[in-house]
Formats: structure tokens, C-alpha cells, sequence
């Protein structure tokens, strides 16, 4: 049973709180997360054990950090993480939806904040799936975001990636919006671009009308944006996305657009124009069952390499997002329940999306799910934990609508329109104030001694 909001159930399922509401729940939590003893059949039992059978998945933005300011927990919980000689004790990976740079270069961030080596096998991106997507990697594809675009592409495994700019500069016409850019010359374009054959979204833009504009020329001219719109270009070219979070919390008090606004006027602007709904190939990202998949692997991958021969069976995920971290972890856990539950069966839990849609989960598609059985090993994990922490996107403070009746709208959910909203899937297993005392709760429930060294056995 979840403990630490139950009070959210209760709220979205359209019945009265209780009379403290959601304010009190990260007051209430920091007396317990470090505490109070784990209720009976949550624990390791009355020994400690001295090989780690579970793992963390830290989310960055809102967890460690606030825009580029550390969060004063989190250099406390690693020193909890490391034995004498810098190792960690445990299994760490960083799930984190930000796309605009490399692996390495967030891995030697998270070195320099937290004082702990991490090294880029230890860091998921939003777009480090696409690494699956082979069969696009020939292509001519066209990338948006920010940040080293081409770099990144290319390091995914894309061998023709355009960026905005490179069609901006090719086709100067299709940028409008701002007078100051216009051409002051009119001319055709020198060179001809090879045809857009899909399109990947890694992350927000930093002009978001000319990344709107030149994208919905491509989709409207079947990837020929030098060419007329025309109806028939539809079903459109496909379209991969990464990162859907609608907010994120930076150094300001209130949280900030993420890409999932960007990608909510993208959707809007093309039903707009005509008449028909904006389809994605494949979404990546929190909370898709994929990118835990990912995580997983990497989790195991780092107990192999210690030699830690216990598998590892439980994911303790900790993050500050209620419809991203919380719901992805959970997403995830009911997924383990079902592969476990049918032991031996191939089919698999399909995430729960709008009807209509084909995208919001990877196992639709048959020759990436099985590229990702082929390359990732069997799975050992049971379950996903999910840990909220309030010290990013989530609010201990929200008040409760006294209307409760209109709790359930698009307005609460801030997930990505192709995911069903699931009041069960937002409620964490445990919450917490900051990531400091989600280590010492989630070593307390595992009966975990932090100051034992377990580098060899």
C-alpha cells in the first residue's frame, strides 16, 4: 500500500480531504523519512546485508539541483553514498529528461556538484534511446532543441541531421515572424537539401515561432519545405520526441516552460491548420517505460562491474515531478508486475494511452522492441519504488480546490496528451522533503548499512 500522499488519491478521485490537505505532507514526511522504522515486509530483515540489491534513479533538475545552483541536500546524501575510497556503495543512475548537451558533459556536472566521480554510463538523456532507432539513422532528419545539436545527433547514431538553422539559412522565406530577420535580398536557395524523412525533437528551442513555423513546413510539404502546403502530405512524416515535461523548476520560484509546452503548441498549431491530430512515432523521456528499460540496464551493468553477485531487485526512483518522475516510476512498476505475473509469457504491458494514439509507448513497434531485447539483458528487477521530494516542481503547498469535482481536468494533468491520466500512477510510494532523507529512508527500508565497504567479495 502507498504511503506519504494519501490524500492525492482521495483528492483526484473526487472525494473530501482530510483536514490538513496536501500542506502538511512534507512537514509530516520529514518526521518519518528518517525515522520512523519501515512497516513489516518492507525491510531486508533483521541483518545488513552487505551487497546492494536495489538501485537509485536520481532525477537532476528539481532533485540536485535548481537551474545551475546545487540543492544543499545533495552533496550530503552522496557523501551517504560513497564508501572511503569515493566508490559508491549502491547502484546510481541519473534519469534526467534534459537533451540540450552530451552525456559526458552532464556526467562532469554532476561531478563537480555533487564531489562524486560519474561517468557518463552512469547518465540517461532524455535522448539516449534513440540509439534504438537504427533504422532512421541513414535518413535526412531534422533536429530541434538547443545546445550541440549536431554533435548530439550524431553521437546517437544519426548520420544526416539538419537543424533549424541549416533549413532557416537554406530557405530564408519561411522565417517571417521576426522583421529584424528577414532577408534583405531576395534569392533562391545555392544548394538544394536531400529530402526530410523524419523529424526529432531533443528538447525546447531557444526561438520557438521559427522552430514552429519550419517544422510545420516540413510536416505540411512531406519533409520538401522549399514546396507549397498541401492536405495530402497527411499521415506526415514521423515525428520522434524526447522530453515531455510541460515544467521544470529552476532558480525562480515558479516553474519554468519545458519542452512538453513547446511540443502542446506544436500539436495545437498543426490541428489548427488541418484539422487532423499531430502523431508522434515514438515519445522518449520520462515517465516512458523505455527509458526505464535504459536505466535498468545501466543499473545492472554497474553491479557487474563491481561484482556484486546478489541481483538487483528493487529501483528506488527520486524525483520532484509528480507527472514525469512519479508517474514514469509507477508506470514502470505496474509493468514489472505484469512481465512478472505472466513469467515466460511475450506479451507486454502496453502503457495506458488515449485511444487513437500509437506512440506514447516503445512496444508498439516490433523491430525496436526487439532491438532492445536483443541488446539490453533479462531484466532482474521486481519493482520501482517511486520517491517525491519537494523540492522542485511539486508544491506541499497547493491548496485543495473547494470544488473537487473539477480536480480532474487538463489543467491538473500536466502529462503529455498521449498518456491517460491515472490518479494511482501520480501517487508515490513514499515522500519526502529532500533527497538527503530519501536516501536515509530508502537505506532504512532495504536495512542497508552505508558505512560497510563493498567493493569486493
Amino acid at each position: 500500500m502507498r504511503r506519504g500522499l494519501p490524500l492525492l488519491r482521495s483528492w483526484l478521485g473526487g472525494r473530501p480531504a482530510g483536514p490538513t490537505g496536501l500542506r502538511g505532507l512534507c512537514n509530516a514526511a520529514a518526521a518519518a523519512a528518517g525515522l520512523a522504522a519501515p512497516p513489516p515486509g518492507e525491510s531486508g530483515g533483521g541483518t545488513k546485508p552487505n551487497i546492494p540489491t536495489f538501485g537509485f534513479l536520481f532525477d537532476i533538475d528539481g532533485v540536485l539541483v535548481r537551474g545551475k545552483t546545487p540543492i544543499p541536500a545533495a552533496q550530503k546524501a552522496f557523501k551517504k553514498l560513497v564508501n572511503s575510497q569515493g566508490q559508491l556503495l549502491v547502484p546510481v543512475v541519473f534519469v534526467t529528461n534534459a537533451g540540450n548537451c552530451l552525456r559526458q558533459k552532464k556526467a562532469d556536472q554532476l561531478s563537480h556538484i555533487l564531489g562524486v566521480p560519474i561517468s557518463q554510463d552512469q547518465v540517461v538523456m532524455s535522448h539516449s534511446p534513440l540509439r534504438m532507432f537504427k533504422r532512421y539513422h541513414d535518413k535526412c532528419v531534422l533536429v530541434s532543441g538547443q545546445g550541440p545539436l549536431l554533435d548530439i545527433a550524431k553521437y546517437l547514431g544519426f548520420c544526416q541531421p539538419i537543424t533549424i538553422d541549416i533549413l532557416r539559412e537554406t530557405y530564408p522565406l519561411l522565417d517571417m515572424v521576426d522583421h529584424d530577420r528577414r532577408p534583405k535580398v531576395l534569392h533562391l536557395p545555392a544548394v538544394e537539401l536531400p529530402k526530410i524523412e523524419a523529424v526529432v525533437l531533443f528538447g525546447e528551442p531557444v526561438r520557438w515561432e521559427t522552430n514552429l513555423q519550419l517544422i510545420i513546413d516540413v510536416l505540411l510539404t512531406g519533409g520538401c519545405p522549399g514546396k507549397p502546403h498541401h492536405q495530402a502530405s497527411h499521415p506526415h512524416i514521423p515525428v520522434l520526441a524526447c522530453n515531455m515535461d510541460l515544467m521544470w523548476m529552476a532558480e525562480a520560484q515558479s516553474p519554468r516552460f519545458g519542452h512538453g509546452t513547446f511540443m502542446v503548441c506544436l500539436e495545437n498549431i498543426y490541428k489548427k491548420i488541418t484539422g487532423k491530430e499531430l502523431k508522434y512515432e515514438a515519445l522518449m523521456g520520462k515517465p516512458s517505460e523505455l527509458t526505464y528499460q535504459y536505466a535498468e540496464y545501466l543499473i545492472r551493468m554497474q553491479a557487474a562491474q563491481r561484482h556484486w553477485k546478489k541481483p538487483i531487485q528493487t529501483l528506488y526512483a527520486i524525483g520532484d515531478n509528480l507527472m514525469t518522475d512519479i508517474y514514469g516510476a509507477n508506470l514502470y512498476n505496474r509493468y514489472l508486475e505484469e512481465k512478472n505475473s505472466r513469467k515466460g509469457s511475450k506479451g507486454r504491458i502496453q502503457a495506458k494511452v488515449a485511444a487513437g494514439t500509437r506512440s506514447a509507448t516503445i512496444s508498439q513497434d516490433d523491430e525496436i522492441n526487439h532491438t532492445w531485447q536483443n541488446e539490453l539483458a533479462p531484466a532482474t528487477v521486481t519493482s520501482c519504488r517511486s520517491v517525491l521530494v519537494c523540492t522542485g516542481v511539486y508544491n506541499p503547498h497547493t491548496e485543495v480546490p473547494s470544488d473537487t469535482r473539477e480536480s480532474i481536468t487538463e489543467t491538473v494533468f500536466h502529462g503529455h496528451r498521449d498518456f491517460r491520466f491515472d490518479p494511482a500512477l501520480v501517487e508515490p510510494d513514499h515522500i519526502v522533503p529532500d533527497v538527503d532523507a530519501a536516501v536515509d529512508l530508502i537505506y532504512q527500508l532495504e536495512n542497508f548499512a552505508p558505512n560497510q565497504d563493498t567493493r569486493t567479495f
